[in-house]
């Protein structure tokens, strides 16, 4: 019986397959340079940071890696590269919802990179911290989106997060406002920098385009950012190419 199931499985499939089959792999790169990396309130080693990205995007689903590497200090323990699996569906209305998977990952803090201990493993932690989240997109007319973050490896407060954006459009200037929480954690609060609900990210990024040939634009965003827990403020620019 059970192979039948798994037979009948496979024909249901087989139209969603041959939809599947006609969508196109798409591969992105870019980097982005940044005048501080500074991660949802958190400023990542006091230093401008170069950021690259590659990704490859099937039928709304996205594999790719992040890093990011100081630019003019010592701290290359904070270098950091990221893997992410993302999955987005669109919904009536133009509301979108994604899930992500993200493995952080620091390769100078000393830990190999196929060390996948969890933080309480005799030996010692890994170098592995694994999160799951995901995000909530409004429509066009109401431009809010919701995200969720919670540390399900190698945390041992399971560390979680919370932001709201609200994006607009400004002649030639996009606008992103946005407040982020973290929900504290007795076990490890070091990671946020809070034990209990506080907001740690609250500012405002402005976007536009600068263009430097008919056929050529660079992206430039400026961000002012407020921790008011640990009551510091940043003002960050940043190109993309």
């Amino acid at each position: 019986m059970k192979y039948f199931a798994v037979c009948l499985l496979l024909v249901a499939a087989l139209p969603l397959w041959g939809a599947w089959a006609q969508q196109p792999v798409t591969a992105d790169a870019s980097v982005d340079f940044v005048s501080r990396y500074v991660w949802r309130g958190l400023d990542i080693g006091n230093t401008a940071s170069l950021q690259p990205t590659v990704a490859v995007n099937y039928s709304g689903a996205q594999f790719g890696a992040w890093g990011a590497y100081t630019m003019f200090s010592d701290h290359s323990d904070v270098d950091e590269i990221d893997l992410w699996l993302s999955y987005t569906h669109a919904i009536e209305n133009k509301v979108t919802l994604t899930a992500l998977v993200t493995d952080y990952y620091f390769p100078n803090k000393g830990v190999r990179f196929f060390n996948f201990n969890d933080y309480d493993d005799p030996s010692g932690a890994g170098a592995h911290t694994l999160e799951v989240g995901g995000t909530i997109g409004g429509p066009e007319k109401f431009p809010l989106s919701f995200s969720g973050f919670v540390n399900v490896y190698n945390d041992a407060g399971n560390n979680t997060y919370f932001q709201l954006d609200a994006s607009f459009a400004l002649d030639a200037t996009t606008l992103d406002l946005f407040v982020g929480a973290a929900g504290g954690s007795k076990e490890n609060p070091a990671y946020y920098g809070t034990d209990d609900l506080e907001v740690i990210n609250l500012g405002v990024t402005a976007g536009r385009e600068i263009r430097v040939s008919e056929s050529f634009t660079i992206p430039l965003s400026v961000s002012f950012i407020l921790n008011p827990e640990a009551e510091i403020a940043y003002l960050v620019a940043g190109i993309s190419l």
